[in-house]
Formats: C-alpha cells, sequence, structure tokens
C-alpha cells in the first residue's frame, strides 16, 4: 500500500500530460477557427475560477489554521500573474504562430530552466561527483540542444502541410518569421513555467491548502487576464465563441487544464518538489506531435 502512494505523484503527471495534450490541440484548432487567444485565457480561468472554488470552500474547512496574511496574498498574487496570465498570453500567441507540435517541444525546456533556477536558488544542489547530477545536467544540455534544433532546422518534409492564416493575432510576417517569433513566444512562457514551479515550494509552504491555492491563483488570473484583453482587444466581437470547439476549449482546458492541474501540480511539488513535476514535460511532445501530424495535418520535418 506504501509502495502505492509512492507512484501516486508520477500517475497524477503521467494523467497531466494528456490532458495537456489535449488541450494543445483542440485549443490549436480553435485558434485556427478565429478564437481570439486572450479572450480565450480570460474565460479559461473564469471557468477554473467557478469549478474550483466549491472545492475550495469544502476543503478550507480542513486547513482552519491556514490564514490569508498579507505575505501568501501577495506571493500567490505574483504568482497568478506570473506563472498564468503571462504565462498563458504568451504560450497561446505562440502556439497560433507556431504549432502545437511546437509548442509542446518548447516545454522540454522548462526541466532545464527549472533546473538551473534551482540550483541558483539552492533547492537542487549539483555534485559533479554525483552519477545523479551529471545525469541532471546532461539532460539539461539534451533538452536546451532539442529545443534549439526543433526551432532552427527543418530538412525535408515528412507529412502535411501545415494551414495558417495570412493575418496572425498581433504581427503579419511571412511564414519563416511567424516560426521563430513563435518559438520567441514559446521560450517566454517556458521561462514563466519554470518560475511559477519554483515559486510553488515558498507559496505552498505558506499557504498549504492546495485547492483554495488553485482557486485563488485562477480568479487573481481571471481579473489580471480580463483587464489585459479590454486593453488590447477592443473589439466586443472578439468575446464571442462561435462554435463548439471553442466552448468545449474553454470549459476543458478551464475545469482540467488550468483548475485540476493546479492543485495536482502543487500538491505533486510539495511531495517530490519542482523538477520532478518538470520532467513530465517531454511526454507530452510525443503525444501531440503524433496526434497533431494526424488530426490536424502539421508538417513534420526531418530536422525536427
Amino acid at each position: 500500500m506504501s509502495s502505492l502512494r509512492d507512484y501516486k505523484p508520477a500517475m497524477a503527471m503521467l494523467a497531466l500530460q494528456f490532458s495537456y495534450a489535449v488541450v494543445a490541440l483542440s485549443t490549436r484548432a480553435a485558434l485556427l477557427q478565429g478564437m481570439n487567444p486572450r479572450v480565450f485565457v480570460v474565460y479559461r480561468q473564469a471557468i477554473a475560477t467557478l469549478f474550483m472554488a466549491p472545492m475550495a470552500y469544502l476543503s478550507s474547512r480542513k486547513y482552519k489554521s491556514s490564514s490569508m496574511g498579507l505575505r501568501s496574498f501577495s506571493l500567490i498574487f505574483f504568482i497568478a500573474l506570473l506563472g498564468v496570465t503571462i504565462n498563458q498570453n504568451t504560450y497561446f500567441e505562440g502556439l497560433y504562430l507556431a504549432s502545437s507540435s511546437m509548442a509542446s517541444a518548447m516545454g522540454n525546456l522548462i526541466p532545464a530552466i527549472t533546473f538551473v533556477m534551482a540550483s541558483i536558488v539552492g533547492l537542487e544542489k549539483i555534485d559533479l561527483g554525483s552519477v545523479r547530477s551529471v545525469a541532471k545536467i546532461l539532460g539539461t544540455i539534451f533538452c536546451v540542444g532539442g529545443a534549439i534544433s526543433m526551432a532552427l532546422l527543418r530538412g525535408p518534409k515528412l507529412l502535411n502541410t501545415e494551414f495558417l492564416p495570412e493575418k496572425s493575432f498581433l504581427f503579419r510576417s511571412s511564414g519563416g518569421e511567424n516560426w521563430l517569433l513563435g518559438c520567441l513566444f514559446l521560450f517566454a512562457s517556458a521561462c514563466c513555467w519554470s518560475l511559477w514551479l519554483i515559486l510553488q515550494v515558498p507559496v505552498s509552504a505558506s499557504y498549504p491548502d492546495h485547492l483554495s491555492l488553485s482557486a485563488w491563483m485562477c480568479f487573481l488570473a481571471t481579473l489580471q487576464s480580463a483587464t489585459f484583453a479590454i486593453f488590447t482587444e477592443p473589439d466586443p466581437e472578439a468575446w464571442n465563441l462561435h462554435s463548439s470547439l471553442e466552448i468545449f476549449c474553454c470549459f476543458f482546458s478551464g475545469a482540467i487544464g488550468s483548475g485540476v492541474s493546479f492543485c495536482v501540480q502543487a500538491w505533486c511539488i510539495s511531495k517530490r518538489g519542482p523538477l520532478f513535476s518538470a520532467m513530465f514535460n517531454p511526454l507530452c511532445t510525443v503525444i501531440v506531435t503524433i496526434l497533431a501530424a494526424l488530426l490536424l495535418h502539421e508538417e513534420i520535418y526531418t530536422g525536427r
């Protein structure tokens, strides 16, 4: 029984990677249909808040000793801004400009960036005489090299022709420029997510109720994202949802991709640390790349 409990964090992270794959694929398809990425982030976080609030209320009875002090609120506000508002707006812009497989592949940078950040702040100890430390360093090098090669190398095309409308949500440029610009957005998103993972350690220590913590993050991110979207998207038509796919994306990514995943991530990090959570990201790349080629007809090149 104890051995099963030891595997629970790993099983939870495996399930999360499959849910992230569904979010990436369905959202990519919805963005190509015309859904605005900034408006999508607002709807996603609002639905996540509504989904998490009842469970957070019931959970708060268990943690009566946990109080929302100024320090806890400031930390939660900051990680909501960094790990949700900025992270998701840059991620979905990059997802649109590049591809779903590229977005998932750039997520492989997260373990490397997290390892570097965790080493700087002292959460990870580097011992060159330890096989474990050497493996982490080599893994970091391979993660960075793989992401760079996917961004810069193409080679002969293996499968499909990707469809991308001429008008980007933020820029108008050629396909190659769109691709590299999308990679830059995705890299910025990976940095934000890595820092979010690191900050989960002090936040969880300050406010250990993971359900309530997730609900607060989603609520604050909704307010932050709505403020950003209102200033950057003055057209009221952009807030309309035009298809069942867009509605499904908002509900699934809000309830599962944000609400449940934030709670599971915080729980896993409290059990195994931030690097353990980040290590599972490459699995999502495999799932998304295969399904994106089959379902979305995304291009696959030998160089990538």
